[in-house]
């Protein structure tokens, strides 16, 4: 089950770059930004609760699919590019086996 379930967030990042392409961007900007999510990690140098908290809010899925569908209903490529983004990295942490934090232990 484990292996079905990461050849689906896989297939995520696959559909993120495909959508990524009917942009009007040039195709390296995907590879350059697609770490860019990662510095939402900056926060555990506050403390490990804060980290937890950006790296969460960062990596949910659902701000990305947030981001993308309002980018496309405003017609603002730099949101749906942003959300693209931020999916197909969630997407392959999740590929590479980095889930979101828990916050219970993160109190500790």
């Amino acid at each position: 089950m484990k292996t079905l379930i990461k050849m689906e967030e896989l297939a995520f990042v696959v559909l993120s770059f495909y959508l990524f392409l009917a942009l009007d961007y040039a195709w390296w900007w995907f590879p350059l930004l697609f770490f860019v999510p990662d510095t939402s990690m900056i926060g555990y140098l506050i403390n490990s609760k804060v980290g937890a908290l950006t790296y969460n809010f960062i990596h949910h899925r659902a701000l990305a699919i947030l981001l993308y569908l309002f980018g496309s209903f405003i017609q603002l490529p730099v949101l749906q590019l942003a959300g693209l983004v931020m999916f197909g990295h969630s997407s392959l942490d999740r590929v590479l086996g980095f889930e979101l934090q828990n916050l219970k232990e993160a109190n500790q």
